[in-house]
């Protein structure tokens, strides 16, 4: 047995994930070292390995993209639905036709296309990627308003079916040079999307009673998640429907249901999302030369950059304008059209196709998604910053366990060190202000075990044990940081001095502190300022201005705000 390949397969991810700490230096996504580092391992780098076996780069590309959907899914919070859910679906499908059509007629006239390969390359290069957009915002600390990341999470897990849809379709176009054979193709949109979602849904219900009713050594219970996603994902491609929707869909299910030892899945799953992500990069680092990418340098620049600059905001612009986002929320999403590995791995399908054009749109499609990664990716958390798109965040635990018992019912295990500014100086467990259903279970302090007696003193480098259902974990975190937050995020400058019920009204607010709202009706509640505003849909950060104040939504349940932040005109920042 060679052991060769082996050996240069483990040291190219050793050195991906070694190098992966330049990514916050630099301010660089991390998937670009991947890329970088299978490049300069190829043909033309360093390690001068030849590399072209585009049917095992297929394969590796849709089984990471599985892996990596079926993860973004368990993440997905189906309350973002309510927010994101029709902006997104409006964004992933008719954002991809338009982003499809522009980039098809600069791809026309500058490389001088035929129309339907054209086309073919628009469709190629219309996806987002959500791996890379959110493991940018991770990694960057950034919380954004809901609105903005439910939209931007929708989005881009969704629009890869879209894409996938319009590349099948075009390479069918072009093999028959006939544009009824698109048709043909599109017929079966309907059904692809149809069993996509059944199998997605019944796959979620079934994987969920798998996990929940089989008693498992608790390291089993990630492994039987991603198997059964991967079997419904392959299930759903053999009766020709979208395995990528059904594999979301099936995370989404997963990931919002009650499952036994879900954080411990969750844990396991990050990590086997970077291993595809790695493995997807790196494979595709290799197939690419970048002799073969400079003939093309000055056209695919030219390409990417109207893609970035012009064609991504008009389709934001052009589906999003009914839904109440504001300017910089517009822009925000407009710049955030990261591609990353999905154009890649499409550009593959007419590799396999056998058509006559088919490296040159590889290409293409690697070259755009260097620059976006370059470009976009390197300024999207500076730019949340400037456009102030992020809201107050807790910290989460250090460390989640699952207890396993029935009795315990939701209750975890859950681990909080205490560090920075607040906890300098001691105080008594008992002036905790901790939310009910909870218990201290212990307080670790140098190696040692403290019983939780109401007079302990606690300060920083301690670390607190509370057992505590997952629902109060932005309580608990707020309640438990010690980190302090950005002058403009404190919870002061961010909300204001002054914290009003929702429900309050106008003419009342108008008395206590003796402000004037000439413009609006004095019995209209703040909650209903808000409203307006939103056109239904606010959320935690929301402003509206009213004269010589601004109020600021500090608390929401469902669509309606119920606690409000009152900040005097002069405190805006």
């Amino acid at each position: 047995m060679d052991f060769t390949l082996i050996l240069i397969a483990a040291l190219m991810l050793v050195i991906s994930i070694v190098l992966s700490p330049l990514s916050s230096r630099l301010g660089m996504p991390v998937l670009l070292i991947f890329l970088i580092v299978g490049m300069m391992m190829g043909e033309d780098g360093a390690g001068g390995i030849r590399f072209d076996n585009f049917e095992l780069a297929f394969l590796v590309g849709n089984l990471a993209l599985a892996v990596i959907l079926l993860d973004g899914g368990m993440r997905t919070r189906a309350d973002t639905f309510r927010v994101g859910l029709k902006p997104a679906l409006m964004l992933a499908t008719v954002g991809v036709f338009i982003t499809a059509a522009g980039a098809a007629l600069i791809a026309h006239w500058v490389f001088d296309l035929h129309w339907m390969t054209a086309f073919l390359l628009g469709a190629i290069i219309s996806s987002t990627d959500a791996a890379a957009v959110f493991s940018l915002l991770q990694g960057r600390g950034l919380h954004l308003n809901e609105r903005v990341s439910a939209t931007l999470e929708i989005e881009s897990g969704s629009n890869d079916p879209m894409a996938i849809f319009l590349t099948m379709m075009l390479v069918t176009m072009v093999e028959t040079r006939e544009a009824s054979a698109g048709w043909q193709v599109a017929s079966i949109l309907v059904q692809q999307f149809g069993i996509g979602t059944l199998m997605g849904v019944a796959g979620g219900y079934l994987v969920v009673a798998l996990v929940n009713r089989i008693p498992l050594t608790p390291s089993l219970y990630p492994l039987l998640v991603v198997a059964s996603g991967l079997a419904i994902f392959a299930a759903t491609n053999a009766l020709q429907g979208s395995g990528f929707l059904a594999i979301y869909l099936t995370g989404v299910m997963i990931g919002n249901r009650h499952v036994r030892m879900l954080p411990m899945i969750l844990q396991v799953h990050d990590g086997l999302a970077w291993l595809a992500q790695l493995c997807l990069f790196l494979i595709l680092g290799l197939l690419v030369n970048p002799s073969e990418l400079l003939p093309l340098t000055a056209g695919a620049l030219l390409l990417a950059s109207t893609l970035i600059f012009v064609i991504r905001p008009l389709a934001v612009i052009g589906t999003l304008w009914p839904f109440g986002f504001n300017r910089r929320e517009l822009g925000f999403i407009s710049w955030v059209g990261l591609r990353g590995a999905v154009p890649i791995v499409l550009a593959l399908f007419p590799v396999m196709a056998n058509l006559p054009e088919a490296r040159l749109l590889f290409h293409i499609a690697f070259f755009i998604v260097l620059v976006s990664l370059l470009i976009q990716g390197t300024t999207m958390a500076p730019l949340a910053r400037k456009l102030k798109l992020e809201v107050p965040a807790g910290d989460d635990p250090y460390r989640r366990m699952p207890l396993d018992v029935s009795a315990a019912g939701d209750h975890e295990l859950m681990l909080f060190p205490l560090r920075g500014e607040p906890w300098r100086d001691s105080r008594p467990l008992q002036q905790l202000k901790l939310p009910p259903n909870t218990a201290i279970a212990g307080v670790f302090r140098e190696r040692l075990c403290l019983q939780p007696v109401p007079e302990l003193m606690v300060s920083t480098g301690d670390v607190i044990a509370i057992f505590a259902v997952p629902d109060l974990l932005p309580e608990l975190g707020k309640s438990l940081s010690g980190r302090q937050p950005p002058r403009h995020l404190a919870e002061r400058a961010f909300f204001g001095d002054f914290v009003l019920n929702g429900d309050a009204l106008l003419g009342d607010v108008e008395q206590v502190y003796g402000i004037e709202f000439d413009e609006l009706p004095p019995e209209l509640s703040l909650a209903d300022c808000f409203a307006r505003r939103t056109r239904g849909h606010p959320v935690v950060g929301d402003k509206v201005l009213l004269g010589p104040v601004t109020l600021v939504a500090r608390a929401t349940d469902v669509d309606r705000v119920t606690m409000v932040g009152l900040k005097m005109t002069d405190q805006e920042t």
